[in-house]
């Protein structure tokens, strides 16, 4: 007991001094581990190595979160533990998380020691200790440009240390475990301070047997209560568990974070198993869809028998043949006394043999003195002899008399013993079985009560479904609309702008025949002929500049056409249906395409331009030159300059109107793009703020002192704020109070070099925060519980750079 005592207190000292260390902002491990009661339950609490375990298991579990996502959180966890000897419990345990393009790479020692309080009563004390690294995966990054988020993100190794308690009767448990109590970053050689992953874990479980018939004879009910204390918020769930004899098991669960679980387990064999986990989001996180959980076990065969087990050696498996499953209730074997009638037979008849052997002895002596002496002395001897025989032989009957006596009140005290020990063994047998009626009446009412809530569980889940699937449909007849409509929209384009063509192509041949057969009749002088060259080949250059235009529109109606798609793809993400998302792909190439196509327009204009102004100084000319009786010639040439002079100036509008169209389009498709981009990289708002908060600390650790004072002008204030105090509300991961803010920024590449500038002006205690209503980025290094002191620090903020346009912020969340 003095050897438990000084585990306790080494316990408690260890987990004490190292709780006292400063913090450097890096998230802590978080296995989600949570739907099993079968496998990896250290990764619940510490002690649950040892606690209601009997064997050794070797497994590899794999759990696929929110899986209708591209890149969703995925684990994979290879352990090997269970319980080692009377009074411990150990695990081991490997584990990778992949969350989009971030990464964790680690393992967790654990490690559960007993003290056996009573025969019922066991205190287990636990501990799990993590060491991981954590980083970008760079193979997972796919952009065309630089993400200053993505960059800020350093790689860490962290250790975790992880203790726990349990205290278990005969079939209740109840314990505490301390989550992440202490993460050290051994790379800053920091503790982490303000972890939102920093928890007090209660739980209460029951194990115990289920006394029934057929299919369920001899199965094991377990039934976990959780409570999970956070900074921010308080976690409950509950799960449990039914095991039959047949090696077949299943489990349900409801956790107010994650939503509902189910699963079910079979032994393959009596060494090999596999388990299935279900989990579904619901409520508010519901859009984050659905996850999976598989694992496989080997079971080892153990020699030990421990008390304070799960003892499931008699479950059965799929290719073996099932043993028939325990009595749970020892048999009272009370021994019959019985009373050996015939081994006092025999001692009373060994007795009476030796006393006849005895009075032929006397006898022989007798006649032999007799014979010896032949006189009177040998009759009264004689005589003598057969009184003192006669005496010898009362005396023994006396004794066997007495002996009888005692043996039949012996009997009788035996026989009444066994009888009130009949009736003791009555009367316990009388308790227990109306004890195993009274838990048989309460388990039945526990099943149906449970079967009740889990018909109503499927009957919610059904609706919920339905309604998903109208949704869907709806939105899925919608986009069809939407798609048919752009298409007959495009289709219309196209044949306008082909009736078009068509009608200028018409109508410059008959201005041309026109213009032939108006020139036909008259002489061809140099002027004439040049006209007519002119004209011809600004014509052509006409047809060219409309043939440019409609590549050009084509390109619009293109680039309209995927703007359209990406907002169609994100509008459908934000209603939580999911659209399998179109590869980001290089838009390099196109760009490159389309200001060649806008030189060659531009290029063309330039040329017509000059052969219009050029045929206009031949026409002024030939005026001067020609006879009145030529003037009808002049009229055909003057109105095709004017045609053509008319045509260009369309020609510069419609190029015009589609450039802007394209400028347009591109900052919507530049506004989509960062959508997505910003949905993809954060999965909620709390991995935003743990890479904000991430990205300060790098500010922070590797800016040095700036070399030159730093002035005014050096700093971006971002955006204009007044003297009024604004309001906000629903900040999270922020206090409510007065803060003095010096800076408001919307982009994280503005917000970072003004970050790094106040401290390189020796600003140390610079911090910011999100407000997610507004997009914007809060910078601040002091903060306030009442207006008063704000309105003095305002008043006496001095003369540093970085703070001559501060305002004040109250938040109230």
């Amino acid at each position: 007991m003095q050897k438990s005592l000084i585990h306790i207190i080494i316990f408690l000292c260890l987990a004490q001094i190292l709780h006292a260390q400063e913090d450097d902002g890096v998230v802590a491990l978080s296995l989600p581990i949570r739907n099993s009661l079968k496998f990896n339950r250290y990764a619940i609490n510490p002690t649950f190595s040892f606690v209601r375990e009997s064997n050794k298991y070797l497994t590899f579990t794999n759990k696929r979160e929110w899986v209708q996502f591209e890149n969703a959180p995925q684990t994979y966890l290879f352990s090997y533990s269970g319980r080692f000897a009377e009074n411990t419990g150990v695990g081991i345990g490997f584990f990778q998380q992949n969350y989009g393009v971030l990464t964790t790479f680690g393992g967790v020692i654990n490690y559960a020691y007993n003290v056996v309080l009573n025969r019922d009563s066991n205190l287990t004390l636990g501990l799990n200790v993590g060491v991981y690294k954590s980083g970008i995966d760079e193979g997972s990054v796919v952009t065309n440009f630089p993400d200053p988020s993505l960059q800020n993100i350093p790689s860490n190794l962290i250790a975790t240390i992880n203790p726990g308690i349990n205290y278990g009767t005969t079939f209740l448990d109840f314990g505490v475990s301390l989550n992440n109590i202490v993460a050290y970053n051994i790379k800053t050689s920091q503790i982490i301070e303000e972890n939102p992953e920093q928890s007090i874990q209660a739980h209460a479980m029951y194990t115990g047997f289920v006394d029934s018939r057929g299919f369920f004879d001899g199965s094991k009910f377990s039934g976990l209560v959780r409570s999970e204390f956070k900074k921010d918020e308080t976690v409950l769930s509950g799960i449990m568990m039914l095991t039959t004899s047949k090696g077949i098991w299943g489990q349900a669960g409801y956790n107010t974070l994650y939503g509902v679980s189910a699963g079910i387990g079979l032994n393959i064999t009596n060494e090999i198993a596999i388990e299935y986990n279900y989990e579904k989001e619901i409520g508010d996180m519901s859009t984050f869809g659905n996850s999976h959980e598989f694992t496989l076990a080997y079971k080892f065969k153990k020699k030990e028998r421990y008390i304070y087990s799960d003892d499931n050696d008699d479950e059965g498996a799929l290719i073996s043949p099932s043993k028939k499953s325990k009595n749970t209730s020892a048999k009272r074997n009370t021994p019959e006394v019985k009373v050996d009638r015939e081994a006092i037979a025999k001692e009373k008849a060994e007795a009476k043999a030796e006393a006849l052997a005895k009075l032929e002895e006397k006898k022989e002596q007798r006649v032999k003195t007799v014979e010896e002496n032949k006189d009177t002395q040998a009759k009264a001897d004689e005589e003598a002899a057969k009184i003192k025989l006669a005496q010898e032989e009362a005396a023994q009957a006396k004794a066997e008399e007495e002996a009888k006596t005692k043996l039949a009140q012996e009997a009788a005290a035996q026989a009444k013993a066994d009888e009130e020990a009949k009736a003791k063994l009555a009367q316990e047998a009388a308790a227990q079985a109306k004890a195993d009626e009274e838990a048989k009446a309460k388990l039945a009412q526990e099943v149906a009560s449970q079967a009740k809530a889990d018909e109503e569980a499927k009957i919610k889940l059904a609706q919920e479904a339905a309604a998903q699937a109208k949704a869907d449909k709806e939105a899925r007849i919608k986009l069809l609309q939407e798609e048919a409509r752009a298409k007959a929209d495009a289709e219309y384009a196209r044949i306008k702008l082909a009736q078009a063509k068509e009608k200028a192509e018409k109508e410059a041949l008959a201005k041309q025949q026109k213009l032939d057969a108006a020139s036909a009749n008259v002489p061809k002088d140099d002027a004439s002929i040049a006209i007519s060259n002119l004209t011809k080949s600004a014509t052509d250059a006409k047809l060219k500049q409309e043939e440019l235009i409609t590549k050009l529109n084509e390109t619009v109606a293109s680039r309209e056409k995927e703007l359209q798609e990406l907002k169609r793809e994100n509008d459908l993400s934000e209603q939580g249906i999911y659209t399998a998302p179109k590869p980001f792909k290089s838009i390099s190439g196109e760009n490159a395409a389309l200001e060649s196509l806008k030189n060659q327009i531009d290029d063309v204009i330039i040329a017509q331009d000059e052969k219009i102004k050029e045929l206009e100084n031949l026409y002024n000319e030939r005026l001067e030159n020609v006879s009145n009786g030529q003037g009808s010639e002049n009229v055909v040439y003057l109105n095709e300059i004017n045609a053509l002079k008319e045509a260009q100036s369309e020609t510069k509008t419609v190029k015009a109107d589609l450039e802007s169209q394209l400028e347009t389009i591109q900052e919507a498709t530049e506004y989509e793009r960062k959508r997505r981009i910003k949905r993809a990289a954060y999965d909620n708002e709390e991995d935003r703020y743990n890479k904000d908060k991430a990205a300060l600390n790098i500010i922070k650790q590797t800016t040095p002192p700036a070399t030159v004072p730093l002035k005014e002008s050096d700093f971006d204030f971002g955006e204009d704020r007044g003297d009024n105090i604004e309001i906000i509300k629903g900040v999270r991961n922020v206090e409510s109070g007065y803060y003095i803010v010096i800076a408001v920024h919307s982009d994280m590449a503005k917000r970072d070099e003004f970050l790094t500038k106040a401290v390189a002006a020796g600003q140390k205690d610079i911090n910011f925060f999100y407000d997610a209503a507004s997009s914007k980025y809060y910078i601040y290094y002091q903060k306030f519980d009442s207006i008063g002191e704000a309105s003095g620090a305002m008043s006496s903020k001095g003369s540093t750079p970085y703070n001559s346009k501060s305002s004040m912020i109250k938040i109230e969340n």
